[in-house]
């Protein structure tokens, strides 16, 4: 078992920045690869960002490339999204979530992932 547990949302201008952590705890956080997904009110959970085990790999959706920034230090425990020039439909609650697949090409989907937070709410105003 793997506990994830999100923080760092919060309400911010169009144009601001964000910094998300997820903390995780039970099983060795360096065995998994790490993502962010998001779902807005009404919408479906999509893909923001993956990273592999050893943060040698990164996968971002199109719609954050270029802004978001995502990490992770093993030695702690956790992973981070750094949002930049964050943009109201950037709004939705914020998950992190843990696969222990070995097919980095399968990140981007909801399926690959074992364990999942509780997610942060994210709020860009205009």
């Amino acid at each position: 078992q793997v506990q994830l547990v999100e923080s760092g949302g919060g309400l911010v201008q169009a144009g601001g920045s964000l910094r998300l952590s997820c903390a995780a705890s039970g099983r060795t956080f360096s065995g998994y690869d790490m993502g962010w997904f998001r779902q807005a009110p009404g919408k479906e959970r999509e893909f923001v960002a993956a990273i592999s085990r050893s943060a040698g790999s990164t996968i971002y959706a199109d719609s954050v490339k270029g802004r978001f920034t995502i990490s992770r230090d093993n030695a702690k425990n956790m992973m981070y999204l750094q949002m930049n020039s964050l943009k109201p439909e950037d709004t939705a609650v914020y998950y992190c979530a843990a696969a222990s697949t070995l097919n980095l090409g399968i990140l981007t989907k909801r399926i690959a992932y074992n364990y999942w937070g509780q997610g942060t709410q994210v709020t860009v105003s205009s």
